[in-house]
């Protein structure tokens, strides 16, 4: 099982940044692939086993899967696994570190590969990327800045 993780530095209080990604369906606009997020199943909202539906986009190729939030603590992380139909994707995370100093904040988002050795063999053409690490942490640093300048602004 691969795992990829980026961390970024934030000149911004550690609940600006939570403000920024503590409801999966509010970040379509700083995410580098996931176009937009839809709670369904009834969830309004995020707390551990609440459900919404990604959809996302590389180039010309596009798709959706279903997230179920597996971690939430308010301030600090928020985790969700990821399925394409009955396959199981990856878990996504976000978690949150307050130095203590005023205004530091650490962001880690994290990526944990949970695709079987099949699926890993036919995503490269569901997706159009044959390295899916190095794409995801490109994909990771990408909205991680996009967070940085949206909480120091």
């Amino acid at each position: 099982m691969a795992t990829v993780e980026v961390s970024e530095q934030v000149q911004a209080p550690s609940d600006r940044v939570w403000d920024l990604i503590s409801d999966p369906t509010h970040m379509s606009d700083l995410t580098a692939e996931c176009t937009a997020m839809k709670w369904t199943g009834g969830s309004t909202s995020p707390t551990v086993g609440a459900r919404f539906r990604g959809s996302n986009r590389i180039g010309w190729r596009r798709w959706s899967t279903t997230c179920t939030i597996v971690r939430y603590q308010p301030g600090v992380e928020i985790a969700w696994d990821v399925t394409s139909g009955p396959l199981a994707v990856a878990e996504w995370s976000f978690h949150i570190n307050d130095s203590g100093a005023t205004g530091h904040t650490t962001i880690t988002e994290r990526f944990v590969d949970h695709r079987s050795a099949a699926f890993q063999v036919i995503s490269p053409y569901l997706r159009g990327t044959k390295d899916t690490d190095a794409h995801n942490r490109h994909n990771m640093s990408e909205t991680l800045g996009r967070i940085k300048v949206r909480a120091e602004a």
